[in-house]
């Protein structure tokens, strides 16, 4: 389907192998990959075999071999990245965050509208075949008027003081954690499935781990159960564990949102539960090919994945038939399949059917609405 498009992946930690695999899966050319330094990136390129390791990020985006960049690395580095891929008329795939701050992801957006290439956020969840068709329902009017979005996203990865990751670095992940890193995911997912912009917001946060231990070599995200205690020295932590999200949606419907990422047990389950006026719907990353309809009079229903049961638009993103289940590496497939999709129709006036870095900028500007009102411990509006 990739009619010759040829992307490059720069990143090389948990999530970097992810996106290779699923664009070989489309049958997208990964021209190669570049890491924080070759020596970094040399293991996972000859794991996925990969013919080339760049040398440096900068050397990705000036290759002319490269029609599309996908960028997987720290948060703080998003920006420069995605900005440099822009002016050298790369289209770009971002992970969330989008930016460090909404003044740069104002700009991004910005630069990649006037540059005319396309642009994408790696909101993934949105392509669980059953989250598409929750939102085709919604759509359609099975719920009436939305009431109440509430739901979580719950994790333990960081979960012992001994657990680290460059998350948990201000100056590399942001000054948001939780929020930023899953809370973003749920926050993207029910409004694309409703259809509504929250509107404002009331935040408590808390860092349950005030103090951890850092190790004193690299680690891979979800990688370091191996270190001795030899290996750590003691940090302080300013981002938070927990939050729980009051929040009011445009119409007048209201909801919840809960994220941690020291819930024992949870290894990466988000869930989310939507009240209508007519019925609900309910879904569970932890058994993601099945969707909760609930009903007041009558029984309720759960719907298992099966294209033949499934919405034409639910439908178009699923790969496999009903009793086959699809899971977390599908929607990097399906995601990057529109992503890619678009790109070969060339049509750029046409309404993209993927995350834009409109929706990570979106995203950005709740963080910022959440964070203040932690801090505030008040209502606070999305100033768009």
């Amino acid at each position: 389907m990739a009619n010759g498009i040829r992307a490059a992946v720069i990143g090389t930690g948990f999530i970097g192998p992810a996106h290779v695999e699923a664009l070989r899966r489309l049958g997208v050319e990964v021209v190669g990959i570049a890491g924080s330094s070759p020596e970094r990136a040399q293991p996972k390129a000859r794991a996925l075999n990969l013919p080339k390791v760049y040398r440096t990020w900068e050397e990705v985006i000036a290759d002319p071999r490269v029609d599309v960049v996908h960028i997987t690395t720290p948060n703080y580095l998003h920006y420069p990245m995605a900005k440099a891929a822009i002016e050298a008329g790369k289209h770009v795939v971002c992970e969330k965050p989008l930016a460090m701050n909404s003044r740069e992801s104002a700009e991004l957006l910005h630069l990649a509208q006037k540059a005319g290439i396309v642009h994408a956020v790696n909101y993934n969840i949105r392509f669980y075949p059953l989250c598409q068709e929750a939102r085709a329902r919604v759509a359609r009017g099975d719920l009436g008027h939305v009431y109440i979005i509430r739901g979580s996203y719950l994790q333990d990865w960081l979960f012992y003081d001994t657990d680290w990751n460059w998350r948990l670095e201000p100056e590399l992940g942001g000054t948001l954690r939780a929020v930023a890193d899953i809370g973003t995911h749920w926050l993207d997912l029910t409004s694309f499935i409703t259809g509504l912009r929250v509107e404002a917001v009331l935040a408590d946060f808390r860092t349950f781990i005030p103090v951890r231990k850092k190790p004193t070599k690299p680690i891979d995200t979800f990688a370091g159960k191996e270190l001795t205690p030899e290996d750590y020295v003691e940090q302080p932590i300013h981002t938070e564990d927990y939050a729980t999200v009051l929040l009011a949606y445009e119409g007048g419907a209201r909801g919840v949102m809960t994220v941690s990422q020291v819930s024992a047990g949870r290894k990466n389950r988000l869930a989310y539960e939507i009240n209508g006026s007519k019925l609900s719907l309910a879904w569970d990353s932890e058994r993601p090919n099945e969707l909760w309809i609930g009903r007041r009079e009558g029984p309720n229903e759960v719907l298992m994945k099966d294209p033949s049961l499934l919405t034409p638009a639910a439908r178009d993103f699923t790969g496999y038939p009903g009793g086959h289940n699809e899971g977390f590496p599908d929607t990097f497939k399906q995601l990057y399949k529109a992503v890619y999709r678009y790109i070969q129709a060339g049509d750029r006036s046409a309404k993209p059917d993927f995350p834009t870095f409109a929706d990570g900028h979106e995203e950005i500007l709740l963080c910022e609405a959440i964070e203040r009102s932690a801090k505030e411990q008040r209502w606070v509006k999305v100033e768009r």
